[in-house]
C-alpha cells in the first residue's frame, strides 16, 4: 500500500458529464415533474451528490477526499430527446 498521508491541502476540480438519450414520451414526463416516483431529475441530483460523498466507500482502493462542493446540473435537449448531466466537484 502506498503512503497517502502527510501531503498538502491542494485545490483541485473535477468534471464528470454523460448523456441520457430516451424516448419523447419520457422526456415529456420527466419535464412535466409527474412521474409516478416524483421529481426524476432533483432525485438524480440528490444520488449524484450522495454518489461524491461516498466514492471512497464505494470503489475499492479509493482514499477518501475532503469534498467542499459539489453541483450536479441538467440540461434538456427536446429536439435530441436527452438530459445531459454536468457534476463538478
Amino acid at each position: 500500500m502506498v503512503d497517502v498521508g502527510e501531503k498538502a491541502e491542494t485545490h483541485r476540480i473535477a468534471v464528470a458529464g454523460g448523456t441520457i438519450r430516451m424516448k419523447p414520451d419520457t422526456l415529456a414526463l420527466i419535464e412535466s415533474g409527474n412521474a409516478k416516483k416524483g421529481d426524476v431529475l432533483g432525485i438524480a441530483r440528490i444520488a449524484a451528490i450522495m454518489g461524491a460523498k461516498r466514492t471512497s466507500d464505494l470503489i475499492p482502493l479509493c482514499h477518501p477526499l475532503a469534498l467542499t462542493r459539489v453541483a450536479v446540473e441538467f440540461s434538456i435537449d427536446q429536439a435530441l430527446t436527452v438530459i445531459s448531466c454536468r457534476a463538478q466537484v
